[in-house]
């Protein structure tokens, strides 16, 4: 599984990968987080609102930064 966390590297960008790899060891997952910082990246998702949260080259969540308690129920999904 591939999370990439895509923003600015602004404290709530920070914070999302954070409790993205929080949820990641606490649900024992084979998984990999990845901040991008690119803009080009972050266009290619459409994202306009930051953090977003992407899972699998699918957009999650826009603009929050989620619990990882959220991020544990999105990825059991």
């Amino acid at each position: 599984m591939k999370i990439q966390v895509l923003g600015p590297g602004c404290a709530r960008c920070k914070q999302l990968t954070a409790n993205a790899q929080k949820a990641v060891m606490e649900l024992d997952l084979d998984a990999t987080v990845e901040k991008v910082e690119d803009l080009h990246e972050m266009m290619k998702y459409r994202v306009l609102s930051t953090p977003a949260l992407v899972v699998d080259g699918t957009v999650k969540s826009l603009g929050r930064v989620l619990t990882p308690e959220a991020i544990k129920d999105l990825l059991r999904a």
